[in-house]
């Protein structure tokens, strides 16, 4: 499968708790902070949900 580098950019502040758990099952905890995923279905449906908060980039 193919990876993916997930980074939070923005902050969770002001966020709905859906949206601050998949940041959290995603990893991610501080601004700046990055994780190497697979590119899974799951993930990348995570990815899409919080896509205002995180870039991505392909490995």
């Amino acid at each position: 499968m193919a990876k993916i580098k997930v980074t939070l950019v923005k902050s969770t502040i002001g966020e709905v708790i859906a949206v601050k758990e998949t940041v959290k099952a995603l990893g991610l905890k501080k601004i700046r902070s990055s994780k190497e995923l697979e590119a899974t279905p799951s993930v990348l449906g995570m990815v899409t949900k919080v896509k205002h908060l995180v870039k991505v980039e392909n490995i």
